[in-house]
């Protein structure tokens, strides 16, 4: 029983379900560690099923796939592969559902991506181009939902998106309306589709009046169709924010406040975010539903959070229920099971067990252990934990792997807690690669994040390299708010070095990133600070800048006189040179009472070439915006070409100016 819809229908009458989304990781590193995650959360809270992103114009297939057949082949949850149609190789989408179906897949959420650009994204070396063009047969998602239907029956359960404020069409933003879009949808349903998933929201208002729409809809298409929201985590307030202004999402004015009066705490704004989805479960239980009432939850790869919604939504069962019984003296004795991962329970005394979980630090010792005789053991505790006494080598310790204990440690809780949860924080492509998280919080892969008549408006149609620093330095000055590497406008604490980054543009060294120094400051200083208010932090200055090869070239040679310097430099062509390919260097920490040093911000190799790919893909979607031929697109074309993306770290975070005085004066 692999569709979704099948299993929704064989759920007891009255019961909730949720769902879980995961992308492919950016690095072998993440996706090593997301298999881990996986495989916990599949235990503790043993979702009804999962969905895998697909990234836009098909350039995470191939992750896709694999994501989906750890998910459903090697854990055996059922799947829902994400889909889209346009801009991309035909043939891929065929391959895609064949591998899919190879792979005992049977959902597919069916998406049209971007919109269709087939003139832009069309590869003239291919000589059959044009047959292998997905835009001539797929332009809506409609498209898609019919080609499955028509070339599979009903072997796939389809889904479609539906959007409790109106889809956004940055092409026609004039258009963003629930009732704009009922046609599409009313057509997608007519088509074949089997569920509606929502886009992510916070107005729990607007989603009550969309699923009322729905269902009185004259057509009668929506009385029964499963209609399951989406729901996103707060992991951030930054992540909010960035989301929700790319969604076009609402974010009711209570709610904007709770999380304001915390913005600069991540473990406060954590916890505030987990009232708030919770709350929001609540309220949506009680919408009267045809069936089981569902919810899915955007997890970005994380689990801490969504398993804290989940449990104080009671959207899982209790993990060890609570057995009574009648002792001697007539009066009641409470006794605690716990179910074990081989489908037994123990059940110890109440008396003896007051929490309802077993710590998670029970049996937390190294997976490797020497082993020594019973004389030798160590009296520190330290030492003995790397320790096992030969009459007890190879003896099973008690049991650590019930759904319990699994579920504290997607919690959080203990030892074990720490570990599993590390890269909480938010990570994006300044944090470790060996997470999940790291990189693009969507996992969509490389976008400009703007339509074309956006990027017209933002950039115009640049025709030399000093239109194109305009652009740099109007973005620097406030004019415009974004640029294509970044569609936010600058933090406060950059333009604490505005002066030293426009003097740069006139070298012709474009910005996208940067950081000034900071030797302790307050956590709770306006424009520096981060985390509990109760800590000091601290930077060390690093600028990210394109510059020209001959340029570059120069430069390169007075940094590797400079020992406080580290570098990573690479071009589109593939070429990397550093100054320590191993380093791993953390220029952003801070520390706060009671916790360890929080390294956010890390730089290293790995990193930056993840980054490289994708900034320089970056170019290519820019000159997309513009016709083949045009100025515009052989400047940029020129440019992606010739220029070297390079990050730069100066180590002597106590000597304010030192890196901006030795760039200047290159």
């Amino acid at each position: 029983m692999d569709k979704i819809t099948d299993k929704i229908a064989a759920l007891p009458p009255g019961t909730n379900y949720f769902s879980l989304e995961f992308f492919p990781p950016k690095t072998q590193q993440g996706f090593a560690n997301l298999q881990a995650r996986l495989s916990r959360m599949a235990q503790a809270l043993r979702p009804l099923f999962v969905n895998v992103t697909w990234g836009a114009g098909g350039s995470t297939s191939a992750k896709s796939l694999a994501l989906a057949e750890l998910t459903q082949r090697g854990l055996g949850l059922t799947t829902c592969l994400h889909l889209t149609c346009t801009n991309m190789s035909r043939r891929l989408v065929d391959d895609a559902l064949e591998q899919a179906k190879g792979l005992g897949v049977r959902n597919i959420l069916a998406l049209r991506g971007d919109p269709p650009r087939s003139e832009e994204y069309r590869d003239e070396t291919n000589p059959l181009c044009e047959e292998d063009d997905s835009n001539k047969d797929f332009i809506w998602a409609v498209d898609l939902v019919r080609y499955i239907r028509k070339q599979y029956g009903d072997y796939f359960c389809i889904g479609v998106a539906g959007y409790p404020e109106g889809h956004s069409d940055q092409s026609h933003p004039e258009h963003q309306s629930v009732e704009y879009d009922l046609a599409s949808l009313v057509e997608k349903a007519g088509a074949g589709a089997d569920f509606i998933m929502t886009q992510l929201f916070y107005d729990v208002e607007a989603y009550e009046k969309y699923e009322r729409r729905l269902r009185e809809h004259e057509s009668g298409v929506f009385n029964t169709i499963q209609i399951i929201p989406g729901l996103m985590p707060v992991q951030s307030y930054q992540i909010l924010r960035r989301t929700t202004k790319l969604s076009h999402a609402n974010l009711p004015t209570e709610v904007l406040k709770r999380l304001e009066v915390v913005k600069g705490d991540d473990d406060a704004v954590k916890r505030v975010g987990v009232d708030i989805l919770s709350e929001m479960v609540e309220r949506m239980n009680c919408i009267k539903s045809p069936g089981p009432r569902g919810f899915h939850f955007y997890t970005l790869n994380l689990e801490k959070v969504v398993t804290q919604i989940l449990e104080r939504s009671s959207l899982i069962p209790p993990a060890t229920p609570i057995v009574t019984s009648t002792n001697g003296n007539g009066s009641h004795e409470y006794a605690i099971a716990e179910e074990e991962a081989d489908r037994y329970m123990v059940v110890e005394a109440g008396n003896k067990q007051q929490h309802r979980r077993k710590s998670s630090t029970k049996n937390a010792q190294p997976g490797n252990r020497v082993v020594v005789s019973r004389e030798r053991v160590s009296s520190t505790s330290c030492a003995s934990a790397f320790q096992a006494p030969e009459d007890e080598a190879g003896v099973p310790s008690d049991k650590n792997g019930n759904r319990a204990n699994t579920l504290a440690i997607s919690e959080g809780e203990g030892a074990l807690g720490r570990e599993a949860t590390w890269d909480d924080f938010p990570n994006g492509r300044w944090g470790d690669v060996r997470s999940p998280a790291y990189g693009e919080i969507d996992g969509y892969g490389v976008s400009l994040h703007a339509s074309i008549p956006e990027a017209n408006r933002l950039w115009g149609q640049p025709a030399t390299v000093e239109d194109i620093s305009t652009i740099f330095r109007n973005h620097l000055e406030g004019k415009i708010n974004a640029i294509p590497w970044s569609e936010d406008a600058l933090q406060s604490e950059t333009l604490t070095i505005k002066p030293q980054l426009l003097s740069l543009i006139e070298k012709g060294w474009w910005s996208v990133a940067s950081q000034p120094a900071v030797d302790g400051k307050r956590s709770s200083d306006p424009v520096f600070g981060w985390g509990p208010k109760n800590g000091f932090v601290f930077q060390k200055p690093f600028v990210e800048i394109f510059l020209p090869s001959a340029d570059w070239h120069r430069l390169r040679s007075q940094l590797e006189q400079d020992e406080q310097v580290t570098y990573f430099a690479g071009n589109a062509a593939g070429e990397f040179v550093s100054t320590d390919e191993q380093s791993v260097n953390p220029v952003t920490w801070g520390t706060f009472t009671g916790k360890e040093i929080v390294t956010p911000t890390i730089i290293e190799a790995v990193s930056f070439k993840s980054w490289l790919e994708e900034a320089f893909g970056i170019w290519g979607e820019w000159q997309r915006v513009y016709k083949p031929g045009s100025p515009s697109s052989k400047l940029l074309e020129k440019v992606r070409k010739d220029y070297w993306l390079v990050n730069i770290i100066h180590h002597g975070f106590l000597e304010e100016h030192a890196l901006w005085e030795r760039l200047i004066e290159a």
